[in-house]
């Protein structure tokens, strides 16, 4: 019998698997997947953002913020940085950001995989779990071809998201007695309502945008959002998409707002300026000096406004249109794109259920879950990645040696 099956090679897995065995606990690792740590390479454009210089639980979402307030601690993050000087993960910052000095995914990824080397950590791969039971005396878990039977069980298999596959952890804690709240996209692309969206698809801009739940403004972000044609994403519509998600799934109405020129204040009086400045130039290539002229074309086409026309042309209602499309551009949000377009997932197990102090579960003893699994979901940045090596951390350091 193993002293410890943990089920699922990714990050919160590995690094459970690599504290037990440095406990000396007996530990066996099952994925089902062919390769261990796949993830890993995909994350922050294959650059692999691991940790942020601002890692707070205020850039996380949960049901119970109780839970991620303690195991976001000063005390957890400092020994997870131990962790990372352990394995020899030598880190450069960018913009806030940590990245692997090579700004390579695969470092991170070869300097786990090192350390399971070293530690002679077991891992069967291609070893798809159908079914873990309790028993009189630990646990029994199925899998396609062989069962193992262990004292104690780590669920860390990830989440719905990037996997064709869904994830098995959230059935086998519900099975085991464990409440799932609603899994969902994050950190994903939102689809909006509308005709235009193949008219400025593929322009990038700076923007401010901000997010409104039942016309109420909810989150602010700004930086470089991407139009598509069937809505918007980029990193900042990624750190409103949970909000919307969440919401969306609660039947509440939502609406992104953008402002395409947040480096200027009062549009209308910096437009009459410059129209002063150059009065002869039409209102299209006026605008262009300003953004894409695909954003020019379908601003124009909404407002109805005559491209060869000029800015001293139009009327105080289409100037007024025209500055509040250009600062505070509407889109209704009506869905998001689905799990294996996004990053993460909200929702999971209810963390309310899970002991912050071990990551043990308060209904069932001996078992333990950790990462994505959990109904714990943070913004770009490496808050995920982040979460994911703290709390492998913490159940590699409390699981039992009796």
């Amino acid at each position: 019998m193993n002293k410890v099956i943990i089920i699922g090679a990714g990050v919160s897995g590995i690094t459970c698997g690599i504290e037990l065995k440095k406990r000396g606990i007996d530990v066996l690792v099952l994925e089902n997947l062919k390769t261990s740590l796949k993830k890993v390479l995909v994350t922050g454009n294959g650059r692999c953002n691991y940790w942020n210089e601002n890692f707070s639980s205020s850039f996380f979402y949960s049901d119970d913020k109780n839970f991620i307030n303690n195991v976001i601690s000063e005390d957890n993050k400092n020994k997870i940085k131990g962790f990372f000087d352990s394995i020899g993960l030598v880190g450069t910052v960018k913009n806030g950001y940590f990245y692997p000095m090579s700004m390579q995914a695969s470092s991170v990824r070869n300097m786990l995989l090192e350390e399971v080397k070293r530690l002679k950590l077991e891992i069967i791969n291609d070893c798809k779990v159908e079914k873990v039971e309790k028993t009189s005396n630990g646990f029994r878990v199925l899998c396609n071809d062989k069962t193992f039977s262990c004292d104690n069980v780590v669920v860390a298999c990830g989440s719905h998201a990037y996997y064709k596959e869904k994830s098995l952890g959230y059935e086998i804690c519900k099975d085991l007695g464990h409440r799932i709240v609603p899994v969902l996209p994050s950190l994903v692309q939102l689809v909006g309502e509308g005709n235009y969206f193949k008219n400025w698809a593929g322009v990038r801009s700076n923007s401010i945008v901000s997010i409104l739940v039942d016309n109420k403004k909810i989150k602010e972000e700004q930086g470089e959002i991407m139009l598509t044609d069937y809505g918007v994403s980029g990193i900042c519509i990624f750190n409103i998409s949970t909000i919307a998600s969440i919401s969306l799934n609660n039947n509440k109405k939502v609406k992104v707002l953008i402002n395409f020129l947040p480096e200027i204040n009062d549009l209308k009086s910096y437009f009459d300026l410059r129209s002063k400045t150059i009065p002869s130039i039409n209102i299209s290539s006026f605008l262009e000096s300003l953004v894409n002229y695909k954003l020019v074309n379908t601003i124009l086409d909404l407002v109805k406004i005559d491209k060869s026309s000029h800015w001293s042309d139009l009327s105080l209602d289409e100037k007024d249109k025209l500055c509040k499309y250009l600062s505070s551009f509407e889109v209704v949000i009506t869905s998001t794109k689905s799990f294996d377009s996004a990053q993460v997932c909200s929702g999971g197990v209810d963390t309310r259920e899970i002991n912050y102090n071990t990551m043990e579960s308060k209904i069932v003893p001996h078992l333990y879950v950790v990462g994505e699994v959990l109904d714990v979901v943070g913004d770009c940045g490496g808050y995920n990645l982040g979460f994911a090596f703290i709390s492998g951390y913490i159940a590699g350091r409390s699981v039992k040696n009796d």
